[in-house]
């Protein structure tokens, strides 16, 4: 337990200690030894809970109750005068109705309920705090050397780092205490001061642009967060607790019944996990600096979303209209989103829509609400947060050092910047490529759909990961292509950048070749926990022995080869004389013609805005019927109980 608060206190003793350190040796040493300790910890947990099925917490938390009730209240007040100060009426409005609400309810029937357990760990907590602690602690250090040049390209603007690496502690202090509560009251407090500590990172640099979407960030998760304050009104005054533990267990007995107050949960996780139609406030975090992106699609923030959905799919599945509002709403995403990524060429958005694909993936495995899902969507929350996290990572660098992140402007970044062009590939590879993660991870996605019946999600899946290889493949291609004439930038890059980057290259591949050891010991054990009688995984224990042994081939062969090799430079042929400089040759109408390459986005067919309109209106109109039906529901029991 002592570890546990450590890691959700001492992250917040280091964001104080950073709000107030402005010189930069300074707040290196301390960024650095702060992410050091808290990995530490996030391991020790693991290693302190990996033999347990699951461990609860019991404490008083009447006087942590109060102290939570304050700083929600002046959260809210907060927030009401920011959104009439910037004419955001909608944030003030939403604040004005879910912060009273639970205020209202937890000073009378929620007195009343006795909590027995307020944190509960369990292996999935433990993935997540480890996800948390590791990641995280990278993108904090990375962003030392990010921030830097940040502030070099910005020297005309306030140097406001110190506020920035505030935030990014509180908020893996928040996500601790999030996937560790099991008091539902605790854990919409954590909830919230996520998506506070979202909406000032994405308006960190105050521009127009940077509010709107800081804002539009807000108000979404707010709407979210009314769901979730309304899931827990109804699960009080119904049910009689506050603990998601004993929900679950309930929803054995009461089936569907308990699905209504699931549903509300399941809307608060759809909106933080950036679903359609609510996925334009995760696109709109681009305009934030890249270690901010890194942490919302990576470690924290949508992660919190997914597993929300993967706690709550034991009283989901196809039985319910929670879990089928919750499979549709994930599928269509996946489809919708995938399309969209084909069109972009901008690096952070093809990341963005693909982060909202992948979510999309794992939100629905949760609502299909059976083991072999629910593996399949713990392995992909896995896989993504690691590679993700290195590309955007990457394309931070990237766009420091070339000036730009377009996938177009990344013609002979293999010259410019040999070893950050093999990471990228990596990292690329491991988000589509047999035998990494991620690929077998939506493998046995599709195995899982497969043995629901879901012949709808199926035809999606199989589409969606089409298409997933298509935009992958353009941006590998441009990243690998060698272009002549380009000047070697790379000694540019901090030194912190690399250390993040190569260790995160390392976790990409050492994550796959634990693969095995990870289902065994970490996930099907919990699944067994959860569902009850024996569990296997949603793949073979040999073929994923196989995956493994290819995956060290793959990387002895690259560590034997490199640098090895003996290669002849020739001429290159460029249909055309070649001017002798291998970029310019004399075209057919007798004039110089420099060469250049170039992608087919297919706007025209998959346009962002077309993909995001069909799947806008296809999950709202799955989010209103699951809703209302829930909503009905529970009137019509009411008014049965009458």
């Amino acid at each position: 337990m002592g570890t546990i608060l450590f890691l959700i206190f001492f992250p917040i003793i280091i964001a104080l200690i950073l709000l107030v350190t402005k010189e930069d040796k300074a707040r290196d040493m301390v960024v650095k030894g702060a992410a050091l300790l808290i990995a530490a910890a996030s391991i020790v947990v693991a290693v302190q809970y990996f033999g347990s099925g699951g461990e609860y917490f019991a404490f008083d938390g009447e006087i942590i109750n109060y102290v939570m009730m304050v700083i929600e209240a002046l959260l809210a007040v907060y927030i009401i005068y920011a959104g009439i100060k910037h004419k955001k009426y909608l944030a003030s409005i939403f604040a004005v109705i879910q912060t009273p609400l639970l205020i209202w309810f937890e000073l009378t029937r929620g007195h009343h309920i006795r909590v027995e357990h307020n944190m509960y760990v369990d292996r999935l907590s433990v993935i997540m705090i480890l996800i948390i602690g590791i990641i995280g602690s990278l993108i904090c250090v990375y962003a030392l050397g990010y921030m830097k040049d940040f502030q070099a390209h910005h020297s005309d603007q306030k140097d406001r780092r110190p506020w920035f690496f505030f935030v990014m502690f509180v908020f893996l202090a928040a996500m601790v205490g999030l996937v560790t509560s099991n008091n539902l009251i605790w854990m919409y407090f954590f909830w919230e001061i996520t998506s506070l500590s979202s909406f000032f990172l994405i308006g960190f640099t105050k521009t127009k642009e940077a509010t709107n979407n800081a804002f539009r960030a807000l108000i979404m998760n707010l709407l979210g967060g009314l769901g979730f304050a309304v899931g827990i009104v109804i699960l009080g005054e119904v049910f009689g607790t506050l603990e998601l533990s004993t929900m679950l267990l309930a929803g054995s007995l009461y089936g569907e019944v308990v699905a209504i107050p699931a549903a509300f949960f399941a809307f608060a996780g759809i909106t933080k996990a950036a679903q359609m139609p609510f996925n334009s406030w995760l696109l709109g975090a681009m305009v934030a600096p890249t270690p901010t992106s890194a942490l919302l699609h990576s470690s924290t923030m949508v992660k919190a979303g997914v597993f929300m959905i993967i706690k709550l799919s034991p009283v989901l599945g196809m039985d319910n209209f929670a879990g089928i509002m919750t499979i549709m709403v994930g599928g269509i995403t996946f489809l919708m989103a995938t399309f969209a990524a084909v069109s972009q060429s901008n690096a952070k958005r093809v990341l963005a829509y693909s982060t909202i694909a992948n979510l999309g993936l794992i939100v629905a495995c949760g609502g299909i609400g059976t083991a072999a899902a629910v593996w399949a969507g713990v392995m992909l929350i896995i896989f993504h947060a690691v590679t993700k996290s290195l590309l955007f990572l990457c394309v931070g660098t990237a766009e420091h050092n070339i000036g730009s992140r377009d996938i177009e402007d990344m013609d002979g970044l293999f010259n410019r910047m040999p070893r950050l062009a093999m990471f990228m590939i990596i990292g690329i590879a491991g988000m589509f490529l047999a035998p990494f993660g991620m690929l077998i991870s939506k493998w046995a996605a599709m195995t899982a759909f497969v043995d629901s019946g879901n012949i709808i999600l199926v035809a999606i899946i199989c589409f969606g990961s089409a298409v997933t290889a298509f935009y992958w493949i353009k941006w590998m291609g441009k990243l690998s292509a060698v272009v002549a004439g380009e000047e070697n930038i790379q000694q540019n890059v901090h030194k912190e950048e690399w250390f993040v980057q190569g260790t995160l290259v390392g976790l990409t591949i050492l994550t796959c070749l634990l693969f095995p050891l990870i289902s065994i010991y970490m996930l099907v054990p919990y699944l067994e926990r959860v569902f009850g009688g024996v569990a296997t995984a949603a793949l073979s224990a040999s073929n994923m022995i196989i995956m493994c042994v290819m995956v060290a081939v793959i990387v002895l062969l690259t560590v034997m080869l490199f640098g090895k090799s003996k290669k002849k430079i020739v001429p290159i042929y460029l249909s055309g004389v070649n001017e002798g400089d291998n970029r310019t040759y004399f075209g057919s109408m007798g004039k110089d013609v420099t060469f250049s390459l170039r992608n087919w986005h297919m706007e025209d067919y998959f346009g962002e805005k077309k993909m995001n309109l069909i799947g806008g209106v296809l999950t709202t109109a799955m989010l209103v019927i699951g809703i209302g039906y829930m909503v009905g529901t529970l009137v019509s029991l009411l008014g049965g109980v009458a």
